[in-house]
């Protein structure tokens, strides 16, 4: 039998079994893909219309505010099919919630809790209190503050960033067509916030109605990150979908 030490002193033999193990791996990983219908699951509501949408404007730069500040960094979006994490945080995640995500915000590590489930969860009003100051609604928290999202929101490159993600693949419409096939797909109330034509309109009437900061005269970056906040995990009701019907996408 050939001996360990004998593999990690021969180099080229050390490479050979390097690639070989790659190899088998990779094969592990990619051949099961050519035997499903696909990984990304097909969820509809009681309508027949996709689940799961794109985000709205004012949604979109929350979640680039989310980015710019590296939350992803100490939160991760992603709950594991297991009993503990389910109990704590909820339904696994789908695949198909991520699906418009340009990057995806999975992570890797849990300073703090999950998030992929937190809208809804607490009012607007309690991130925001969160987010400027942790501690008065967290004692034993260790994040930091977070005072200048109250500065005002930009949005001077808005249509320039949805035609950019419209490029790699979200359903963002610039032409009736695109517009009728969106509400075909999620209906027309959905259709009408993914229109870049009416993009800063359509941001500024949600952020008006959702009044996220507290602050009604003002368009604050603490405005845009929370409605993001609130929207992520409630997409899919998973009370009118049964388990089985996810399980042979995973």
């Amino acid at each position: 039998m050939m001996k360990h030490e004998s593999i990690e002193t021969n180099a080229a033999l050390l490479i050979v079994f390097t690639l070989a193990a790659i190899s088998i791996g990779g094969l592990v990983e990619i051949v099961p893909l050519h035997y499903i219908e696909g990984t990304v699951e097909d969820v509809k509501n009681s309508d027949g219309k996709d689940a799961v949408r794109p985000y709205t404007a004012l949604e979109q730069l929350g979640r680039d505010v989310y980015t710019r500040e590296g939350c992803y960094l100490c939160h991760s979006q992603m709950i594991r099919p297991f009993r503990d994490e389910a109990l704590r945080y909820g339904h696994y995640s789908l695949a198909a919630e991520s699906q418009y995500d340009h990057p995806f915000q999975w992570g890797s590590k849990r300073t703090g809790p999950d998030l992929a489930r937190v809208g809804g969860k607490y009012s607007s009003a309690w991130h925001t209190k969160h987010l400027i100051a942790p501690r008065s609604v967290v004692p034993e928290s260790i994040m930091p503050n977070y005072p200048w999202l109250e500065d005002e929101l930009d949005i001077s490159d808005l249509t320039e960033k949805m035609k950019t993600l419209k490029a790699v693949g979200v359903p963002y419409s610039l032409t009736t067509i695109e517009y009728d096939t969106n509400v075909d797909k999620f209906g027309e109330d959905v259709a009408k916030k993914l229109d870049i034509n009416a993009a800063e309109k359509n941001l500024m009437a949600q952020a008006k109605l959702g009044n996220y900061d507290g602050n009604p005269d003002k368009l604050t970056e603490m405005d845009a990150l929370v409605a993001y906040l609130q929207i992520l995990g409630t997409m899919v009701d998973f009370s009118k979908h049964d388990e089985a019907e996810f399980v042979k996408f995973r």
